[in-house]
């Protein structure tokens, strides 16, 4: 019984995010859910992703000084997807269903499973180059700007993640 009275007690915890965050969510999410689908291609690793991104921002409390920009959320939502995409790969947990053992070698879908497969071989900051690159469309100008390195090192560093990628999706 005195347990009992110890949660009455208790003081309540508030739930409601500052508005700020519902701003950033109701600007965002879409864009979060949509880039981390394309990484992971499955609707529920994408809402995971989605969750683990608005968390974090959520645990950050407004830290930023200047607003977070689009790109942010695109370079958060695919850090995030890797890493779900990495996590899937550890555990075993990405086996091929029947549906999928039965495809075709050049069937769309056994090749986008693979190629997930791959990325998540990859470091994390290869992984996300070549997403920001070839899924989300950014050009090598930007993603050296994005990353602070020039031009060159970008091309350099995308030629050595496909090459790494084609050698494991031969596997």
């Amino acid at each position: 019984m005195g347990t009992l009275s110890l949660a009455v007690s208790a003081e309540p915890i508030q739930m409601t995010p500052p508005p700020e965050f519902t701003e950033l969510y109701q600007r965002f999410s879409e864009t979060v859910y949509l880039t981390a689908l394309r990484v992971t291609g499955a609707p529920a690793d994408a809402e995971d992703a989605l969750q683990t991104v608005f968390l974090r921002v959520l645990r950050q409390g407004g830290q930023h000084a200047e607003p977070m920009p689009e790109k942010y959320f695109r370079r958060a939502a695919t850090n995030a997807a890797v890493d779900i995409l990495r996590r899937r790969l550890t555990r075993s947990e990405a086996q091929l269903d029947e549906s999928l053992s039965a495809a075709a070698p050049e069937s769309p879908v056994l090749l986008k499973e693979r190629l997930r497969r791959a990325l998540a071989t990859l470091d994390p900051r290869d992984a996300e180059l070549f997403v920001l690159r070839y899924v989300e469309g950014l050009a090598n100008g930007e993603l050296a700007k994005l990353l602070g390195i020039g031009k060159t090192g970008v091309a350099v560093r995308l030629f050595r993640i496909r090459r790494r990628l084609r050698t494991e999706m031969e596997r």
